[in-house]
């Protein structure tokens, strides 16, 4: 299996980028790369020039469909997270999946892991959870051969929104504004413990199961954000707004940003109180489950990759 055929569609997000340093690692080098972030395809191309990384766009056919010939794993990563609008979050989630799933068929690819969310268990209502929720329904309604999982909020290298966002503001402002109380519990996942898991997926050619891979510690909003402070030295002084002004704030910032970094409905969803289940799935998959701690510690502190910044 170290020379299978590995297709990864939106890999030069976030779970791609570590994915591939992860892969790599277990001996994994025949990996094709599929994104339309020009800058961030660039960048892994850069850190990893020994890869297939190929500029598409997975809503519209193209050349790039001939990379499912022969394959033997696709993971599936594409996804849009914020924007004020719809339509990316179905083109991205939804046109693309579909397109994605009939190379899939076509070519009889043997195994997939899909990258779902946990937001399809959320109380939240927004483009993105709705368009998760149909996204995972149309993997599960192809019959294809394929194992789910769902991870919650993640961080870890080459986080260029969520964590990675907020270290970078916190470092360039004297004040750091935290939403009403700021004790909104989260259950974040390091992406390099979620990628173990990938790894593992594909090592057992695992196939069939939906899996909520949610972080095993339960830690407050204002919580994280001091960890971040801690493990970075910013100099921000950590304040408490309130509410209604956070979200007014961030739906001005809106009109001058076609992709802001953090949306109203992102603040929804923050404050929407969902607790998620948690599984053994460091049991379930032989992966040991790093500390919150020392995940922030190594996300921010790591010799080489924290010093790589994803572009929006």
């Amino acid at each position: 299996m170290k020379n299978a055929k590995i297709i990864l569609p939106g890999g030069a997000g976030l779970v791609g980028q570590n994915l591939v340093a992860h892969l790599k690692l277990h001996g994994y080098h025949n990996l094709v790369v599929l994104d339309k972030h020009t800058s961030n395809l660039a960048i892994l191309r850069q850190v990893h020039p020994d890869i297939v990384a190929e500029d598409a766009d997975l809503a519209e056919p193209g050349a790039w469909e001939r990379h499912f010939e022969g394959a033997d794993v696709v993971v599936m990563l594409q996804a849009q997270i914020g924007a004020p609008q719809a339509d990316p979050f179905v083109r991205n989630n939804l046109t693309s999946t579909g397109r994605i799933l009939d190379l899939i068929q076509r070519h009889r690819i043997a195994q997939t892991v899909h990258i779902s969310s946990s937001v399809v268990e959320s109380v939240a209502q927004d483009h993105y959870t709705e368009t998760k929720r149909a996204q995972e329904k149309m993997v599960l309604d192809s019959g294809i051969p394929c194992v789910v999982l769902r991870p919650t909020l993640m961080f870890g290298w080459f986080d260029r929104k969520h964590l990675g966002w907020l270290s970078r503001f916190m470092r360039k402002v004297p004040v750091f504004p935290i939403p009403g109380s700021g004790r909104y519990m989260r259950q974040p996942l390091y992406a390099a413990d979620f990628c173990r898991i990938i790894v593992r997926c594909i090592e057992e050619r695992r196939v069939g199961g939906v899996f909520n891979i949610t972080g095993l510690e339960k830690v407050d909003y204002i919580d994280i954000i001091r960890q971040i402070k801690a493990a970075t030295g910013a100099g921000a002084w950590i304040v408490k707004i309130p509410y209604g002004l956070f979200s007014l704030l961030l739906k001005v910032w809106a009109l001058f940003d076609k992709d802001p970094p953090f949306t109203a409905d992102q603040l929804k969803a923050l404050v929407a109180h969902d607790e998620f289940e948690v599984i053994d799935w460091p049991g379930i998959f032989g992966v040991r489950a790093t500390p919150f701690a020392e995940a922030i510690h190594e996300t921010f502190n790591h010799p080489e990759y924290s010093r790589v910044v994803l572009e929006f």
